[in-house]
């Protein structure tokens, strides 16, 4: 198990960029796959992208492709959201989630931050 806190998150405008950190306890940091979720107000939380516990491979949401950059530094315990040319309809929480042994795609998550707001104004 790890415990995950999330940071980065804030106010943007359409077109701007923000990089989105999450970092975990623990010295298993590296058995585990990250994915990023959202969930913007009145729609079902969505996953948005996920890399695999040995980093080899990323997948991402098809509404993200080309934007959004998802990265990890073992060494620092923490994986990363690099979210460029950002769009209103990228306005959510964005959660991280962890998964052991995980393959960084959609799934069960075992393991829950308790979310960073991002919003993008028009």
């Amino acid at each position: 198990q790890v415990q995950l806190v999330e940071s980065g998150g804030g106010l943007v405008q359409a077109g701007g960029s923000l990089r989105l950190s999450c970092t975990a306890s623990g010295r298993t940091f590296n058995t585990y796959a990250i994915a990023w979720f959202r969930q913007a107000p009145g729609k079902e939380r969505e996953f948005v992208s996920g890399i695999k516990w040995t980093g080899s491979t990323t997948k991402y949401v098809d509404s993200v492709k080309g934007r959004f950059t998802i990265s990890r530094d073992n060494a620092e315990n923490t994986a990363y959201l690099q979210m460029n040319s950002l769009k209103p309809e990228d306005t959510a929480v964005y959660y991280c989630a962890a998964r052991q042994y995980g393959l960084g795609i959609p799934g069960p998550y075992t393991d829950w931050g308790q979310g960073t707001q991002v919003i993008v104004s028009s």
